[in-house]
């Protein structure tokens, strides 16, 4: 079935001087124009393209990426506003991406960048966007299980944390307790699924931070126990005071120093951490 908005693998059934036309089923034949075609294919070769209308809602292919497919939120700027709406950058040389009136949170600007949901208007049978993404998220079950690896789009930081769109269907959101360095906005990134919560929303721990963060955390300690030849700072001590002095939780702080002590390069006393075997 043509997916429209979406990528398609589809037959060639005609080549003609200026371009090929594709077999879109249900006896429609689908114009891939010359300058999208590298080596002239054969009638019969599949190719990989992606389909959507022009502005006389005729069936168009091409090889070029859109910045985002049907079922996908992305951010996109603005190229102009006029009496239907705004139109968005689509990532397509000449098509641009209709935001109606009706599908704005707010009156969007000529050159503004704003986060848009890329849906298929079912009564025109074109692809538009919608700027009112929540009512887009949630609205199936969150299937995870805990370590469950997904791709969350960061869209805002608050005072717990980062709000992240996961998988292009749910509402997550990164505790600020679980990340050791800024994440950047409008930024997809690998994420693990920490908890689902009953609301069907999903905290998140980036993948990449989890080693990044021991790593780091690690060389702080050390970088310390150097200095001043111990530490006073154990796996004891407060959440209060480890997040103090090195800006993390107790929980990266113990996996920290169980790393250090694994290579021996510290060692635990009953009320403080010195220079282990291998720095001595």
């Amino acid at each position: 079935m043509l997916k429209i908005g979406n990528y398609n693998t589809l037959p060639v059934v005609k080549i003609v001087d200026f371009g090929v036309y594709l077999d879109g089923g249900e006896g429609r034949e689908i114009l891939l124009p010359r300058r999208y075609v590298g080596r002239l294919p054969e009638v019969g070769d599949k190719l990989d393209v992606f389909v959507y209308t022009d502005s006389e809602d005729r069936l168009i292919a091409t090889t070029e990426h859109p910045v985002a497919t049907v079922g996908e939120f992305a951010y996109m700027q603005v190229t102009q506003v006029n009496r239907v709406g705004a139109f968005l950058d689509w990532g397509l040389s000449g098509k641009n991406l209709l935001v109606p009136f009706r599908e704005q949170r707010s009156a969007m600007r000529d050159g503004g960048i704003y986060l848009v949901y890329v849906y298929l208007d079912d009564v025109t049978g074109r692809v538009a966007a919608s700027a009112k993404v929540d009512k887009f998220l949630g609205n199936v079950i969150a299937d995870y299980k805990r370590g469950d690896k997904v791709d969350a789009l960061i869209i805002e930081h608050n005072e717990s944390g980062y709000k992240a769109i996961v998988d292009n269907l749910h509402n997550g959101l990164f505790y600020n307790s679980d990340i050791y360095s800024p994440l950047v906005l409008e930024q997809h990134i690998e994420a693990s699924v920490k908890n689902v919560r009953p609301d069907g929303k999903i905290d998140l721990v980036p993948v990449r931070n989890m080693l990044e963060r021991t790593d780091e955390i690690a060389r702080l300690i050390m970088k310390k126990i150097e200095a001043d030849g111990v530490l006073r700072v154990t796996d004891k001590s407060s959440p209060e005071e480890i997040r103090e002095r090195f800006g993390c939780s107790k929980k990266d702080y113990k996996k920290a120093i169980g790393s250090l002590y694994r290579k021996r390069l510290i060692l635990l006393e009953d009320d403080a951490i010195v220079m282990g075997e291998m720095k001595r």
